[in-house]
């Protein structure tokens, strides 16, 4: 019930285990899912996840085993309880899963494997929060241990804004200390999602963040194959995949979060669990890694599957795909007025669309369209950047303007744009009023915004602060519609987009096209099992 990509997990796994022979107990609260349906499991509990209800239900079914790993962080959080009472937790142990999951225990591991992690310290006191700040530097990473959805997470730029958070994070997981990393600026996050029978490992795919590192993996868009990293890279990632997977001993699905700066490789968690990427790699490779994982916890090896045709046998299978595949997420701030847009690590999308194309430009507009954010291909620009965005801002403005936009600017942007030779008009800032406004500026920007007169925004604000006039900007875009890039790489892949949109190259086709020069054998077969199911009696598994 903690989101439709887990609830897209569970039902591939409870197809699989049909197919298998063994008969499928689900146990979901909420009615919004495909999951609930009652042709999707053997058996459905409409119950919560409490250790109560779920262990009242495995009393009643005893199941040959209970799998924890498909519906996100509260499971997890119940293996342990449910091992103590005697029920077998199929895949990935409580043990190692609080090996992944904590992170004290974490960095040891990272240490002793000789894998680099950013500076990081734990506290249970305000105090000895701002010791661990002091000792790694600002800015940090502020987050409390097992939740979801980065709830209650911050970066922090400052010892001002550090006790706020530092509470709140608290509040979030009570029974655990917060835990503090040094933020990586500038560098470029990295997921991975991967499948591990305890000996093999076979990796879905890498996906290259298009938003900078920071903003939530399910806000960020995200591309297959990566846009920027090397082959050396790549192979660096896929061995830290492979050999963490190995040595915390996962059994199923694992999603690992990198970062990527100055030639680098930092590993910033492992999540030994089904993440929100899992179906948006499934689709783009045509495996669905769901239903591998599940048959690995029902006894299969990857070897055997690889074997049958089931995952393809080349290790870099993502890498030569003849297509890109852009994931954006869906945000809902049309709904809530006044919210500010910008995007941070606490989970704010309520959903996530995918665009395909042999233009990555291309994919990436067709995802905004299905965001519901369609991309401009004339009228006006504002652009309105941070300090440490001037100098970056000044070729998507260039190209900006060679492909006919006119551009407006706050002041002290519109002077580094005039200085690199590109037209802009300025505009007054909502703080200022149009008499005080320096170099001519005229109209005040939310207005403009409001009025219908600028049609693509790009404002990336600094820390945190009171952001006064970047605040009312966003909110004036989020209200209008207007599309609104609050990060440098963002604005570089709208820019993108608008050119594949200019030159008419977005052609609409059926995944099913786009998987026919990748892989000819149809799902049904690939998967190792006959199309139809039938359901076989006398075992459980919840």
């Amino acid at each position: 019930g903690q989101g439709i990509e887990f609830d897209y997990a569970c039902v591939h796994a409870a197809f699989a285990l049909e197919d298998a022979g063994f008969e499928s107990v689900m146990i979901n609260s909420n009615p919004e899912t495909v999951s609930t349906d009652y042709d999707t499991s053997s058996r459905l509990y409409f119950e919560p996840l409490t250790a109560e209800d779920v262990l009242a239900v495995c009393r009643t079914e005893r199941p040959v085993g209970v799998i924890a790993q498909f519906g996100g962080q509260t499971p997890l959080e119940l293996a342990r309880i449910l091992q103590g009472a005697g029920f077998t937790i199929l895949g990935t142990s409580p043990d190692a899963i609080d090996l992944a999951e904590d992170r004290g225990r974490f960095a040891e591991l990272l240490q002793e494997m000789e894998i680099p992690a950013p500076p990081h310290g734990e506290a249970r006191t305000i105090e000895e929060a701002r010791v661990v700040a002091s000792r790694i530097g600002y800015p940090v990473v502020v987050r409390p241990s097992y939740v979801l959805g980065g709830r209650a997470m911050e970066i922090v730029y400052g010892d001002d804004e550090l006790e706020t958070f530092v509470r709140s994070a608290a509040e979030a997981s009570r029974e655990h200390p917060v835990l503090i990393d040094r933020f990586l600026e500038g560098a470029i996050e990295v997921d991975v999602d991967a499948v591990c029978d305890g000996v093999d490992v076979f990796i879905g795919a890498v996906m290259e963040h298009i938003e900078e590192a920071g903003v939530h993996s399910g806000d960020s868009s995200c591309q297959i194959p990566p846009a920027t990293l090397s082959d050396e890279e790549l192979d660096r990632i896929e061995d830290i995949t492979r050999r963490l997977a190995r040595r915390i001993g996962v059994v199923g699905l694992l999603n690992l979060q990198l970062a990527v700066k100055d030639e680098k490789i930092w590993v910033l968690e492992a999540n030994p669990r089904a993440s929100r990427t899992v179906p948006f790699v499934s689709k783009v490779i045509g495996v669905s890694l769901a239903r591998v994982a599940t048959l690995v916890l029902a006894g299969r090896t990857l070897a055997e599957l690889e074997s049958e045709g089931v995952i393809p046998a080349d290790a870099g299978h993502y890498r030569g795909l003849p297509f890109t595949a852009v994931k954006a997420a869906v945000l809902p701030f049309g709904r809530f007025p006044g919210v500010d847009t910008v995007l941070g690590p606490e989970m704010r999308s309520t959903g996530e669309v995918m665009g395909i194309d042999a233009d990555p430009g291309a994919a990436l507009a067709k995802a905004m369209v299905a965001a519901g954010h369609a991309l401009p291909t004339s009228g006006t620009v504002f652009v309105s950047v941070a300090n440490r965005d001037k100098r970056a801002i000044v070729f998507p403005a260039k190209r900006l303007a060679d492909l006919g936009f006119s551009l407006l600017a706050t002041t002290g942007t519109a002077g580094v744009l005039r200085r690199a030779g590109i037209p802009v008009d300025p505009v007054a800032k909502v703080s200022e009023s149009l008499g005080s406004a320096p170099d001519g500026a005229t109209d005040n920007v939310a207005e403009m915004i409001r009025a219908g007169r600028v049609d693509l925004v790009i404002n990336t604000p600094f820390g945190r602060g009171p952001r006064t006039d970047g605040y009312h900007i966003r909110t004036a875009a989020a209200a209008a519609g207007v599309p609104c890039f609050t990060t440098m790489p963002g604005a570089f892949a709208a820019v993108r987009g608008i050119e594949a949109l200019l030159a008419g190259t977005t052609e609409p086709k059926s995944i099913q096209e786009h998987h026919a020069g990748v892989r000819a054998r149809p799902v049904q077969e690939r998967l190792g099992f006959e199309v139809g199911r039938a359901r076989a009696r006398g075992t459980g598994v919840a």
